[in-house]
């Protein structure tokens, strides 16, 4: 009988503790593909929140007034696919009861998910997401991490007009919402630089064989590459590139070369650049979180790889929230919005404000992007900054190769 007792207080001291624990545990919802075309990159981005939720765990939680949460994730394989996102996020937030949101990799899947997120009411930190046009609705709970998608090929067209003032561009890109931004940019961009647009061609998300295009690219006398979309599509044309010989003195290409696997293309990948939202050499003071070079550290001994910005996109979306909710001093979400509407900050990601204007409430306003390029240092691929000039760290390999 003594034994049935004690037993049985056993239990009820462990159910009190698992919701004392529960009660202080703040759930953060969100999908990431990890199958589909997406998986690569949205699997590091899920690397940048799983690290920064690993460290403030181990740091006792997020302290909010006079109490601390463990973060808890919540999340689910979307399969790069925008239905599976609608669906899902309506899940995390009616059947998970989560808190706060991260959004999906993407553009495409980041509008999806907003449309979710909005009609709740539910917090959302988008950080792979650049289309602005998502951010130009009249949201009122969605707030960006990346520097809008109308600036991904600023730096490649600012270099060439220096470079090479008479550059023949071929504008090859990824028929997705995400690419075809950048493309409409870019297009005005090189306009206004005086460069010449001689090929302007869209290619299925999904395309495998580029030698038809390649061939299009050789035929209209270009001598330089913008485009590109993600990572498979853009490996595979920089290694067709690569193949097929083809007579150009430079290629920038969207999202694909900033990945370190990369580097695997080996001559393929020599030379080619990517606007990238954030490098490992950056040098940033934050005011808050660790310097790029410390998180670099740590997530190299973490996964035994080195980050690009989706990682350390993940991981700065993680750092925004809670610093908001620090300052908020409470995990209500109208006192956290408020604190992000009023945040102007530099992290180890660099600076960020978000706009208030209802019109774009939510899009990124200080956040800048570099150029990097993958140079051959001592018989070992590297990635070095070459835009702009305040933040380089090599100088730029022109032409390309």
């Amino acid at each position: 009988m003594a034994r049935q007792i004690l037993v049985a207080a056993a239990a009820i001291l462990f159910a009190l503790t698992a919701f004392a624990a529960d009660e202080d545990t703040l759930t953060i919802g969100y999908t990431v593909s990890r199958t589909g075309a997406l998986n690569l990159d949205s699997l590091a981005q899920e690397r940048g929140f799983e690290m920064w939720r690993d460290e403030v765990n181990a740091a006792g939680g997020i302290k909010a007034g006079a109490k601390r949460y463990k973060v808890r994730f919540v999340t689910y394989d979307d399969q790069s696919q925008g239905g599976r996102v609608q669906q899902l996020y309506t899940r995390l937030i009616v059947q998970d009861h989560a808190q706060f949101l991260f959004s999906p990799y993407s553009s495409g899947l980041v509008a999806t998910a907003t449309v979710i997120s909005e009609q709740y009411g539910k917090l959302m930190m988008s950080i792979g997401g650049a289309e602005g046009k998502t951010y130009q609705l009249g949201n009122h709970y969605l707030f960006q991490t990346y520097t809008p998608a109308d600036q991904y090929l600023s730096g490649a067209i600012a270099l060439l007009k220096e470079k090479n003032p008479g550059a023949k561009i071929a504008l090859v890109y990824s028929d997705d919402p995400f690419s075809k931004a950048v493309a409409s940019a870019t297009r005005d961009q090189a306009k206004q630089a005086g460069l010449s647009l001689v090929l302007d061609e869209s290619y299925p998300p999904s395309q495998t064989d580029f030698s038809a295009i390649i061939n299009k690219i050789v035929a209209s006398g270009a001598d330089a590459l913008l485009g590109g979309g993600h990572y498979p599509d853009g490996a595979t044309l920089a290694r067709q590139l690569y193949d097929q010989k083809a007579s150009l003195k430079w290629a920038t290409l969207l999202v694909a070369p900033d990945s370190p696997q990369f580097a695997s293309l080996g001559a393929a990948a020599q030379g080619i650049s990517v606007p990238s939202q954030w490098a490992p050499q950056v040098t940033y003071k934050p005011d808050f979180g660790p310097t790029p070079a410390e998180f670099t550290k740590r997530f190299e001994a973490k996964y035994n790889i080195a980050p690009g910005y989706h990682a350390a996109g993940g991981y700065a979306g993680g750092m925004l929230f809670q610093h908001a909710i620090e300052r908020a001093g409470s995990v209500e979400p109208d006192r956290v919005a408020a604190e992000l509407n009023k945040m102007k900050a530099t992290t180890l990601w660099g600076g960020t404000q978000f706009s208030t204007d209802p019109k774009s409430h939510g899009l990124q306003l200080s956040h800048q992007m570099v150029l990097t390029q993958w140079q051959m240092e001592g018989g070992k691929l590297v990635k070095e900054v070459i835009w702009p000039a305040s933040a380089a760290t090599a100088k730029v390999a022109f032409p390309y190769r």
